[in-house]
């Protein structure tokens, strides 16, 4: 039987003769249906079309960028981070073939999955049953997980210790148990911090964004933000890598912190006048 895959926000489903009638990641407000209707698709439809390859990027040593082309669904990137002998894959995207595994196996390998929230979960299930390694996934968001999978392992608390240079920190936000993946030794040593889109990095490069969701402009709330910046202020980095192969460079700390800033002022009717 097919294992059902949403067109739209890219998640798989476990298999079944027939697609499911909704998708329930989509058919929430912080997502959506297109207007043409909920349509499906499956990963071997996708590998035998030939429309599909993933473009391999090396960010900085250690640090390899996966990234479906043309798009896919929500088009995010996924990152695989080399710590040591320990590899973790962070997010997933829907699209994987044999040379994505490939690729995989020369940069030294995965032993771990990481997810930031239910939007990148894709087919996660796919690639821990190939790679043979766990996926982590914050409790909070426990409800979200579509494909039930002896290979999650649902982590609590603020923080979870992957390896000594790994750390998963839950921010929250845009999902309960958003989280982003602290890499010590990224960025020269000064730190990186991967966020997907819990913290997004926006256009200009010097700043960056928090919403309850994205598509549909819903912003979140003031406290909840200032919350986010607090916990991001006692993590060490310098530099973001975002979902969509956005990064920040060098003082993304300073980033954050001010972006909160401007968002908490602008929801209260501080940051400017229209």
């Amino acid at each position: 039987m097919p294992e059902f895959i949403c067109t739209t926000c890219g998640v798989q489903y476990p298999a079944s003769d027939v697609p499911p009638e909704v998708c329930v990641i989509c058919n929430e407000e912080r997502q959506y249906v297109k207007p043409e209707g909920q349509s499906w698709t499956t990963l071997d439809e996708m590998r035998q079309g030939g429309t599909y390859r993933n473009e391999v990027v090396e960010e900085e040593e250690h640090l390899h960028s996966f990234t479906t082309r043309p798009s896919f669904a929500i088009g995010q990137t996924a990152y695989l981070v080399q710590d040591g002998d320990f590899g973790v894959l962070w997010d997933c995207i829907t699209y994987v073939d044999d040379a994505t595994f490939r690729a995989l196996r020369d940069f030294g390998g995965v032993q771990a999955i990481a997810l930031s929230h239910p939007h990148y979960y894709s087919t996660q299930v796919t690639w821990a049953e190939q790679l043979g390694v766990p996926i982590y996934i914050h409790q909070d968001d426990r409800e979200w997980v579509v494909q039930p999978s002896e290979w999650v392992r649902f982590w609590t608390g603020e923080s979870l210790a992957l390896s000594d240079g790994l750390t998963l920190h839950r921010l929250g936000g845009h999902y309960k148990g958003g989280a982003v993946l602290h890499w010590a030794r990224g960025a020269r040593g000064k730190g990186a911090l991967l966020t997907g889109d819990i913290i997004q990095v926006v256009s200009d490069r010097q700043w960056v964004s928090f919403m309850y969701s994205y598509p549909n402009l819903i912003p979140l709330p003031a406290a909840t933000v200032s919350r986010i910046a607090d916990k991001a202020s006692a993590i060490h980095f310098d530099r973001i890598y975002g979902a969509f192969h956005r990064v920040i460079r060098a003082g993304a700390s300073e980033s954050v912190q001010k972006s909160a800033a401007r968002y908490i002022a602008a929801l209260d009717g501080r940051g400017f006048r229209t």
